[in-house]
C-alpha cells in the first residue's frame, strides 16, 4: 500500500513512517519508479503490537496570571 494509507492506518505522520523504514521497524518496497510501497502484512504486524513502542512521555506546562491564583493550579 502507498505510504500515505500506510500513515492513515498506523496513526503516524510520513517522517515517522520513513524512520521506520531506514530503521528497518517496518519492512517496505522501493518500486522501480523509486516510491515506497509498504505490505499488508507489515501494516497487520505493527497494529497488532509485535512490534515494541518506544514508551510515551508528556509535558504538561500551566500558569497562572498572579499569585492569587496559585490555588487554581491544584
Amino acid at each position: 500500500m502507498p505510504p500515505r494509507e500506510a500513515c492513515k492506518r498506523l496513526g503516524i505522520n510520513f517522517i515517522t513512517l520513513k524512520r521506520w523504514i531506514y530503521s528497518g521497524k517496518i519492512g517496505a518496497v522501493k518500486t522501480p519508479t523509486g516510491r515506497w510501497m509498504i505490505p499488508e502484512n507489515e501494516i497487520e504486524r505493527i497494529i497488532s503490537g509485535k512490534v515494541e513502542d518506544k514508551e510515551v512521555r508528556a509535558i504538561i506546562y500551566t500558569c497562572v496570571s498572579s499569585s492569587d491564583q496559585k490555588s487554581d493550579l491544584e
